[in-house]
């Protein structure tokens, strides 16, 4: 009976199947615990946003702001344009200019 006793014990706390199998599955579980509470948060954030994006004018309208330029009746469109500094407009010209060698360094034969 002692010996029974002794075997399963050593299997419980030895074997691949034992203890080690019930600590490694519960990491697993505080693993996936977490990685679902962080899913659920998106989750919801995205359930808000396709709310707003059906129901509300107000995303649709930040939408059209940012990404297609829109201008609300009534208001007032102001464009700043930044100056140029002297170094920007140098690198413009060399940029566009076309591609050219100095006849000097020109071989023929």
């Amino acid at each position: 009976m002692l010996s029974i006793l002794l075997f399963l014990q050593a299997r419980l706390w030895l074997s691949d199947e034992g203890m080690h199998e019930v600590w490694r599955l519960e990491s697993q579980i505080a693993e996936r615990t977490i990685e679902n509470h962080r899913l659920a948060i998106r989750n919801s954030a995205l359930e808000g946003e396709v709310f707003n994006l059906k129901e509300g004018v107000e995303a649709a309208e930040e939408r059209a702001r940012t990404d297609l330029g829109m201008i609300a009746e009534g208001e007032t469109f102001y464009m700043v344009i930044r100056k140029e500094t002297q170094s920007e407009s140098l690198e413009k010209q060399n940029i566009n200019a076309p591609f050219s060698m100095p006849i000097s360094s020109v071989m023929v034969e």
